[in-house]
Formats: structure tokens, C-alpha cells, sequence
């Protein structure tokens, strides 16, 4: 597979949520970071990504920076880190915080936010979905605050709108498989928008999703994700893409500011914590599955890159979900639901 598609394979997406809004002028909702909510999306989540489908009217996305955006029927307005912004149409009187409610939104209710004073009519999709913090040095690496994408002008965004607004609509139903359908379009959604991104990403640019793009490195980095544990040598990713030791470490050190090696290490690590976090394996089971001959060697470069050895970062992560989940249970139970949820792991 291509390299954005073995990045996406290799990190799990924790969950997803979707509501449906209608609004009529003037209104105004202020999102929070979303990051501070990601544990209570489902066990494991600490990214979160936020869209808007709009369906029909229009509104404006107002972000800290002050940069705007303006969204029309068709557009997605992808909110890759979970940055706060506001959404609004018009001069409303008071603009809707959602801090503080979004815990129950979080619980899972089938209700429609209906907001506004009454006058044109806006409507829209909008959800979250979680991912592992893996995704911030792959596909979420060098994301901008925002992405806009329109569906309307080819057939296969078309359907992919088509198939989200008739599954939300549905959503009070019964009908089997209903959740699953629901989780794998909010994935759908984010991975088009990543691919018509990377389409529009000029020549010069730089990043993971420019690099995934480039022939040679999205080459190097598809093989070290498919088999990361192999024994990788600077020769034979660059016999795996078809190229020179030279022209593979001149394109990582350009596109990634990076080595081809300290890249795979990079990633070794990555799964690694995953692994101390889900499984009971032991160290040494562990150091073995993602490449490393010796427990030793492996701690070391566990140390560097988290400032921990395993066995503690294991103790001080799972202490860490026991209590956050304790807490999110406790939070949820006392609040009324207000949104759909839908857990995936993957």
C-alpha cells in the first residue's frame, strides 16, 4: 500500500461522534480545544479532530488568530488539532459556549441542536473522531489549523455526502451495523480530505503529507510502516525504493528534516508505547517485536525518546488511563446525553 494509506492502518482511530444542526439566523457556537476532551471520546483517544459538513445555508469559522473562513453548502471544514473556534451566521446576540456541555454531548444522544433567531436557515453535520498521538508525527504533522474541502464538484464526494447525511438521519433507527457505518465515514470524510490536501500541496512544500506524496520517500516510509520490526539498513530502504543511500537520506533530510534510520527509530518508539499501554508482554517481548536484538539497547532508546524506561512508562500511563476513566464515567453518569456516539477500535 501507499504510504498515507499504512500510516492510517497503523494507527487506531478510537471513536466518533456525530450530531446534526439547524440553525437559523443570527447564531454563533464557540467550539473548545478539544484536546482536554479527547478521554472522554473512548479509552486510548488523545487527538481529536473536529469537522463541519454543511449541507445547506452558509456560516463563518472564526479562529484565535483571527483568520476566517467562510462555509457554504458542501464544504468540510476539517479542524485537524481540535483548535477552538466559532461558528456563526449573522450578528447573534450571544454566541453559544459549548465548554461545559460537550461531556454530555459525549455520552451519545440522537437530538438535533437547534439554535438561532428564527430567520434563514443553516444546516449541518458536524462530529468529532479520536486517533492515537502517534498521528502527530505522521498525518497530522505540519496540518494547518484548518482545512476546506467542497464535495459538490465530482461524483465521488458527492456520494460520500449523500451517504453521511443518510446515515445521520437514520440515526434514531435500530438498524443493524448502523454504528460501524457511521464510525468508518467519519474516517472516510477525513481521509478525502487528507487526499484532495495532498493534491493541492505545492511542489515545494514540505512535511510527512508532502513526503508521503514524493515517489521515493512515500516508498520508504509505506515499507518501514508495514514492517517495522524487519532489519532495516540505510542500503536496503534504499534498494526498497528503488534509489540511492544518497538520494534517500538527501529527500528525508529535505522533506522531514530527519534520517531514514532516525525516522524508523522514531516510529519503533511509537509502537512500542502502544504496546506497553495494551498488552501484558513483556519488556523484552516487546523490544523484540519492533526490532531490536537486545532488551538493553532497547531501553536506552526507550529512554531517549520518552524520558522514561518502559517498565515505569507502562506503570505511569496505565495509572494515568485508571483514573481518567474513573473520572470520565463519573462525569458522564451525572450529565443527560445530548449526541450520537459511536466507539471503533482498530
Amino acid at each position: 500500500m501507499d504510504a498515507l494509506s499504512e500510516a492510517l492502518n497503523s494507527v487506531r482511530m478510537t471513536g466518533a461522534i456525530f450530531y446534526r444542526a439547524e440553525c437559523t439566523s443570527p447564531w454563533g457556537v464557540a467550539i473548545p480545544p478539544l484536546r482536554e476532551y479527547a478521554h472522554l471520546l473512548a479509552p486510548g483517544t488523545e487527538r481529536v479532530v473536529s469537522y463541519h459538513l454543511m449541507t445547506e445555508g452558509d456560516a463563518v469559522a472564526r479562529f484565535g488568530d483571527g483568520h476566517e473562513v467562510p462555509i457554504t453548502a458542501g464544504d468540510v471544514l476539517i479542524v485537524p488539532h481540535g483548535d477552538p473556534h466559532v461558528i456563526s451566521n449573522g450578528r447573534a446576540p450571544r454566541i453559544i459556549n459549548a465548554d461545559g456541555t460537550l461531556d454530555r454531548y459525549l455520552a451519545g444522544d440522537l437530538s438535533i441542536l437547534q439554535i438561532g433567531g428564527g430567520g434563514k436557515p443553516t444546516r449541518f453535520v458536524c462530529g468529532f473522531f479520536g486517533c492515537e498521538r502517534h498521528a502527530d508525527r505522521l498525518f497530522l504533522s505540519g496540518l494547518p489549523m484548518v482545512i476546506k474541502i467542497s464535495l459538490r464538484g465530482d461524483v465521488a464526494g458527492q456520494w460520500l455526502e449523500h451517504s453521511i447525511r443518510h446515515l445521520v438521519t437514520e440515526a434514531g433507527g435500530e438498524r443493524p451495523g448502523r454504528s460501524v457505518l457511521l464510525s468508518k465515514m467519519a474516517e472516510a470524510l477525513f481521509i478525502e480530505a487528507l487526499r484532495r490536501y495532498m493534491e493541492q500541496l505545492p511542489a515545494e512544500q514540505t512535511g510527512w503529507l508532502a513526503a508521503a506524496r514524493d515517489e521515493i520517500l512515500g516508498a520508504t516510509i509505506a515499507a518501514i510502516h508495514r514492517a517495522p520490526g524487519r532489519q532495516w539498513t540505510l542500503d536496503s530502504l534504499a534498494e526498497e525504493a528503488a534509489t540511492s543511500r544518497s538520494v534517500l537520506t538527501e529527500r528525508f533530510a529535505r522533506f522531514l528534516d530527519d534520517s531514514p534510520l532516525a525516522y524508523l527509530a522514531m516510529w519503533r518508539m511509537q509502537l512500542a508505547a502502544r504496546r506497553l499501554q495494551t498488552s501484558r508482554d513483556t519488556i523484552l517481548q516487546v523490544a523484540l517485536e519492533v526490532g531490536y536484538e537486545s532488551e538493553a539497547a532497547f531501553i536506552r532508546a526507550f529512554k531517549r525518546e520518552f524520558g522514561l524506561p518502559p517498565a515505569k512508562y507502562r506503570r505511569q500511563v496505565r495509572s494515568s488511563s485508571t483514573a481518567v476513566a474513573g473520572n470520565s464515567s463519573l462525569a458522564t453518569s451525572e450529565q443527560t446525553p445530548s449526541l450520537l456516539r459511536v466507539n471503533t477500535r482498530r
